[in-house]
Parts: structure tokens; sequence; C-alpha cells
């Protein structure tokens, strides 16, 4: 399936699949938004969505009026998660040079510090002979997950969308689902400056606030597993797969902050994935590129896929290097 660009090309967006549409977010997910007929000063931002008659248009932010289903979601929603939805994500390895730019931008959306990284980039060399490559290793939210089975008090669980949560409300750091995880995805609150999460109840954070953040800095407080609130100390947390922001029609940051677009996200039901430039059938993409999953022999069924770095867009380099092949 050829891949397919926009013609404005915002990068990385919109999902561009059938699910979602720009920053309105689709009746598959129950989230619907119309235009409002009174007259208000217009933004200068503008926002695609979808019509009634199934067309794509552009119309100014001030004039979308956002559904109450967009409020916080309650704990039970989030452990059914989307109903209809398979997320899956797909790294193509040819494509990252280490800019570490989805890094950053996990750790913003989610207000964590180093050393917690919910997303590493490793090198990874297969022989002496080859040549080394980076790979990106989020949580692979995997089908058959051995972190979930020995949960003593179900605070991690495997939705019915394919991903993969923890309720750190629930959670009592007994740290089991770390030793279970073959991916090293989990990490652990130990207190420090560095994952002491920020307190409700100050002057800076009201204690009902419901504020959830993102790439404006906001704090991540929303009292909901979907919006990974703040982890307290002594539980553990990790990658999330964004399903807040999908459920609002929006790519996880991860993918939007790549330079060169080496990560896909998408539906494997509707079997479709995008960095949001870029779109490709999800079986097409695997079958041509010869697309795997890591350590897929354990038996655990990730949903994350990999392209090997075949035909690299640019050489190996041992630092991170701001490569961006879209320009």
């Amino acid at each position: 399936m050829e891949n397919k660009k926009p013609e404005e090309s915002p990068r990385r967006k919109f999902l561009k699949f059938g699910l979602l549409a720009g920053g309105a977010t689709l009746a598959g997910f129950g989230i619907q938004q119309k235009l409002r007929a009174d007259t208000i000063p217009e933004t200068g931002e503008k926002v695609k969505v979808m019509t009634a008659d199934g067309k794509l248009v552009e119309v100014d932010s001030a004039h979308i009026q956002h559904h109450v289903a967009e409020s916080a979601i309650t704990n039970i929603e989030s452990r059914i998660g989307i109903e209809g939805r398979k997320f899956v994500m797909v790294i193509d390895m040819a494509r990252c040079a280490n800019a570490r730019k989805c890094v950053e931008a996990c750790q913003k959306m989610h207000n964590k510090r180093p050393p917690v990284e919910w997303i590493k980039v490793k090198k990874m060399q297969d022989s002496q002979e080859s040549s080394p490559y980076w790979m990106v290793q989020p949580c692979y939210h995997c089908d058959n997950p051995p972190c979930t089975k020995v949960c003593p008090v179900d605070a991690t669980f495997k939705r019915q969308d394919g991903v993969v949560l923890i309720d750190n409300e629930r959670c009592i750091g007994c740290r089991f689902c770390m030793a279970a995880c073959p991916y090293n995805a989990r990490v652990f609150n130990w207190g420090n400056d560095w994952g002491t999460p920020l307190k409700t109840g100050t002057a800076a954070v009201p204690a009902d606030s419901v504020v959830t953040c993102g790439n404006k800095g906001e704090i991540r407080c929303n009292n909901s597993i979907e919006t990974s609130l703040q982890d307290k100390v002594g539980t553990v947390s990790k990658c999330d797969f964004c399903v807040d922001m999908a459920r609002k029609g929006q790519l996880p940051d991860c993918v939007t902050n790549c330079p060169n677009g080496t990560i896909f996200y998408g539906d494997a039901n509707e079997d479709v994935v995008t960095n949001g430039e870029d779109t490709f059938r999800l079986s097409e993409l695997i079958r041509d590129r010869a697309g795997y999953r890591y350590l897929e022999e354990l038996g655990t069924e990730p949903r994350v896929w990999y392209l090997p770095p075949v035909e690299r867009n640019f050489p190996f380099e041992d630092d991170p290097v701001p490569h961006n092949t879209t320009e």
C-alpha cells in the first residue's frame, strides 16, 4: 500500500485512519463534536473534523463544542478499554537516529525525570560483523502478559483494546510484575526527587484538580487510571500507550515528536498504522518489511512490531543526533 502524505504536512499531528480524524474524535470512540451555530470570535487555529457525510473539513477551533464524554474517564471504564479497538505500535529501526525526542516528549507528557524513563533507546548489535542500530523500547502491551498474572491485588490488568495499565491506588509495591516482565518495561517510584509525585492540596495543584497535562507543561493529576495520574511513592509505573490521547483523537507524544517518523501507532482491527504523515496497512507493512516482535518466542505476544534496520535513512552514530529526514 502506498503511503500518503497530507498537502499541508502538519508534523504528524492527527491520526489518518478511520477511527480518528484530526483533533476531533469520531463516533468510533463515542466522542462527537458539532459546530456551533452562534457567532463567536475565531482563534485562527484550524481543527480537522469529519462531517456527517464522511468528508474531512477544517474549521476554526472556536466553533468546536466538546461533548461531555470528553470529561474524566471512570476507573471502571479505564479497566474495560475502548470498545472495538486493538491498539498496536510499529517501530521502523531504519529511521531511528537516537535523537531521543520520543523519550523527552514522554518524560514531559507524564512529568517524569531521569533516571525514570518509560521509553528506552538502546544500542543493539546482532553480531561483531554487523552494524549496530538503535532500538526504541516502550512497554509491549502483550496479549499474554506475565506481569498481570503475578499481581496479587489486580493492580495491573489487560484491557479489551490490548492495552496493559496499572492502578496505582491498588499497587502495593511488591514488584512481582517487574520481576515477571521480560522486557524490563516497568519502573519503581523510590520517592527520590526524580520520582516523588507532585502532590495536590498546594497552591500550584489544588486538591480537587482534574487538570490533564501534555505538551503545554500542565501537571497530570487527573484521578484516572487511563490518564496515568502521578504514581505514588512505592508503586510501579510504565508506558501506558497514551490511550487517553487516543480517546481524544490524538497520537501519542512519542509518535508526534520523533523527527523521522520512526514510530507508527494504530488499530489492528482496522489494519492501519500511521506516524501522522505516512499511513500503511499494518498487515502489508509487516509482511513487506519482514516485521517481527521482540522475544516473541517467550509467548508473550507483544503488540509492538519492529521493522529491521535495512536501507537506513542515515548511518549509525553513537551520539544522539537531531536527524530530520522529512525536511
